[in-house]
C-alpha cells in the first residue's frame, strides 16, 4: 500500500483550510485517511504561527514507514526541518507561448516600420509645382 503525506481539503467556499494527513495513495483527496499529523489555513499571514500546525514526531515516524510527500506537505517538513527540499528552477515557465511570441514580433516589425518612415527624408516638392502655388 502506497502511503502519502498529503493535504485534505475543508473549509466553506473561497474560505480552504486543509488537513495535513496519511492517506492511500489510491483514497480520493478528501476522503479516508489513515491518521491526522496537522493543519494547514492558507488564509492566515505566512509569518503567522498557527498557519502551519503539525505533529512533528508523527511525520518522522511515517517518513521512517515509506510514505511520500506532495510537493506542498514536502515544503511543511522543510521548514519543520524533517527533509531537505531541492530548490526548484524551471526557466521555461515564464517564456510565453508561440501565439504571443508571435504576436510580440508583428508588433515589433510595425513599430520598426514606423519609426522607419518617421525618420525618413522628406521628398521637397518640386520647384516649378512649388512656384506656381
Amino acid at each position: 500500500m502506497a502511503l502519502k503525506l498529503r493535504l485534505a481539503r475543508g473549509g466553506t467556499k473561497k474560505r480552504p483550510f486543509y488537513h495535513i494527513v496519511v492517506a492511500d495513495a489510491r483514497s480520493p483527496r478528501d476522503g479516508r485517511f489513515i491518521e491526522k499529523l496537522g493543519t494547514f489555513n492558507p488564509l492566515l499571514a505566512k509569518d503567522a504561527d498557527n498557519r502551519v500546525v503539525l505533529d512533528v514526531e508523527r511525520a518522522k515516524h511515517w517518513l521512517e514507514v515509506g510514505a511520500q510527500p506532495t510537493d506542498r506537505v514536502e515544503r511543511f517538513l522543510d521548514t519543520a526541518g524533517l527533509l531537505k527540499r531541492e530548490v526548484r528552477n524551471n526557466p521555461e515557465k515564464a517564456k510565453p507561448g508561440a501565439k504571443a511570441t508571435e504576436r510580440a514580433e508583428s508588433r515589433a516589425a510595425a513599430a520598426a516600420a514606423a519609426e522607419a518612415a518617421k525618420n525618413a527624408p522628406k521628398e521637397e516638392a518640386p520647384a516649378e509645382e512649388a512656384a506656381s502655388e
